[in-house]
């Protein structure tokens, strides 16, 4: 939001001592979520079993259908040329007004969306916005004084703490499931492209928990529930923290669709046995011989070229946190802001440098 209409021309504003450098407006985004902080638990209740109470009553189904266009519908007696495809995730309230956070996947294409609360009242939903970097959607529905689920702080979570998620897996309503947090800041763990820090658990989430919240012991949502990865013996699942989810979804509120920082450089994992093969085949790079990020093309014209990146640097830390990984960096990137410097410290010739990059806005497909 940008202040105008001070009451003073602009000469006589100039020549006022000490408004030659106004400080910039505090820029707040708009608030997604109205949920008071939930009190502590009694002693000697069941800790699951008042987190779901709480959380409960604020988690939704969703009923998607989308219209899909059969380029051979009505030739030859077959089927209609436009069919409908139903699909089903979950989701929870955020906003007593009726905002809903859920996946990006979960709305992807819909044309209508069913919202059913648990005591069985039922809604039509409109999709705000989704991100499918992020895989976040915000729905809405036209309503006032619903269950709210509180939200979390997805930064103070610890491995072999409570994960419990609450969602309608295969069409089974109101399922919850529990676990323990696994692992955090999972980086490369569902699908490439993906600009998410995943929380990891061992609760059991299955088709049709996508969308849902993934809450603590407290019964503070942490995270939405987002992808699965079977294994011998057990699945893994995947959750997208709640402070990100917040942030994208309070970007998707305020203008539609979701901001992300870009700085222009194609990256490659590297290896001490890949170091070596550059070293001996690449006259233009000669790389350290263990794990690290390397630099393979700069864009030009793009943030890292102005700020000078060049290839075969070695990215060691961005905007102060270390990274060893290309999709480390991607996410350390995302957590800055378009148009804000962030510092990139490169190794070069075996030497650091720290260098100046000033994001842009991701440039959008199509």
């Amino acid at each position: 939001m940008v202040l105008s209409g001070c009451g003073l021309p602009l000469n006589s504003i100039r020549e006022l001592p000490g408004l030659s450098e106004r400080p910039e407006p505090v820029r707040v985004e708009p608030s997604i979520s109205n949920a008071p902080r939930p009190q502590p638990l009694p002693s000697g209740e069941n800790a699951i079993v008042t987190a779901v109470e709480r959380v409960g009553p604020s988690v939704v189904r969703l009923d998607t259908v989308k219209r899909v266009v059969n380029p051979l519908g009505g030739l030859f007696g077959g089927r209609p040329s436009i069919q409908q495809q139903a699909g089903q995730g979950s989701g929870f309230i955020s906003h007593s007004d009726g905002l809903i956070l859920t996946n990006a996947h979960v709305v992807e294409g819909a044309n209508e969306v069913g919202v059913t609360l648990p005591d069985g009242r039922s809604f039509d939903g409109r999709v705000l916005g989704s991100d499918p970097l992020t895989d976040v959607a915000l729905v809405k529905v036209v309503a006032t004084d619903l269950p709210v689920a509180p939200l979390g702080d997805s930064s103070q979570l610890r491995p072999g703490e409570t994960a419990i998620a609450i969602g309608n897996p295969l069409g089974l309503n109101n399922t919850v499931t529990s676990g323990i947090i696994s692992a955090v800041e999972r980086t490369n763990a569902v699908a490439d492209g993906l600009r998410v820090p995943f929380i990891q658990t061992d609760a059991a989430v299955n088709p049709g928990n996508s969308g849902g919240p993934l809450i603590n012991g407290r019964g503070e949502v942490i995270g939405i529930n987002t992808a699965i990865r079977n294994a011998p013996g057990a699945g893994l699942s995947f959750a997208v923290p709640i402070n990100l989810a917040s942030r994208i979804a309070a970007q998707i509120l305020e203008k539609g669709e979701a901001s992300h920082p870009y700085i222009g450089v194609r990256l490659q994992a590297l290896t001490p046995q890949l170091a070596r093969e550059i070293n001996a085949t690449e006259a233009e790079c000669t790389v350290p011989e263990r794990v690290g990020v390397l630099v393979v093309e700069v864009v030009g014209g793009s943030p890292a070229s102005r700020g000078g990146v060049e290839t075969c640097d070695l990215i060691v830390e961005v905007a102060g946190e270390a990274v060893t990984d290309p999709s480390e960096v991607q996410v350390a990137v995302d957590r800055g802001r378009v148009g804000e410097a962030m510092t990139l410290v490169v190794e070069r010739q075996g030497e650091r440098q720290t260098l100046t990059v000033e994001p842009q806005e991701l440039p959008r497909r199509g």
